[in-house]
């Protein structure tokens, strides 16, 4: 039987799936509607909770376990090109600067559209061309950003969709038993105990 960790704790994963479900759900409102502008502020408030959860939450939730710089980056995308790569707990580099380049989409999308409540660019024909812009660029991240997710569970032998709805995922010692294509441990993450989780 494969041992499970818990890896993304309850504020983590109710940020995932409200942040994705108003994000779509603001779709089907009128762009300056009440609705629509609860939708945006609801949105942005999420995301102000999930920046100061980066510096205080649980160990995977913070930026420092899973923001990756170039190096390693273009590191873990040559290794998972070639088949190599070492499956992670947390955020692989990779997905990092998917899950970087959402969140900055996503507050750039509000605060365009808060811009336009204010009386200085209240009706900006450009600004509300670059909100509307932003927000089919980031639903086209997300579209990405499934399939990256669906190919990675598949690839690991992983259920990652199942896993940001429990929070668990399968212990890094436990790949070569569930088949796993790339059974090597990354020994930094092998050495380091999991902490506090919830």
């Amino acid at each position: 039987m494969n041992a499970m960790v818990k890896v993304w704790d309850p504020l983590i994963r109710v940020f995932h799936w409200s942040l994705a479900g108003l994000f779509l759900a603001n779709f089907f409102t009128e762009d300056g509607e009440l609705a629509h502008r609860g939708i945006g502020y609801a949105i942005l408030a999420l995301l102000a909770v999930r920046f100061a959860w980066g510096w205080i939450g649980t160990r995977h939730a913070r930026f420092g376990d899973w923001v990756a710089g170039p190096r390693r980056v273009r590191g873990y995308l040559r290794d998972r090109l070639a088949g190599r790569s070492r499956r992670q707990l947390g955020h692989n580099p990779g997905a990092a600067v998917m899950i970087l380049a959402l969140l900055a989409g996503v507050l750039l999308v509000g605060v365009t559209g808060w811009l336009q409540t204010t009386d200085a660019f209240f009706g900006t024909p450009w600004l509300e061309e670059l909100h509307e812009l932003l927000a089919y660029g980031v639903l086209g991240l997300v579209v990405v950003h499934v399939l990256a997710a669906v190919g990675e569970s598949v690839h690991y032998r992983e259920n990652l969709v199942a896993a940001m709805i429990h929070g668990r995922k399968r212990a890094l010692g436990q790949d070569a038993a569930a088949g796993g294509k790339s059974p090597r441990l990354a020994a930094s993450q092998v050495s380091r105990p999991i902490t506090r989780q919830e």
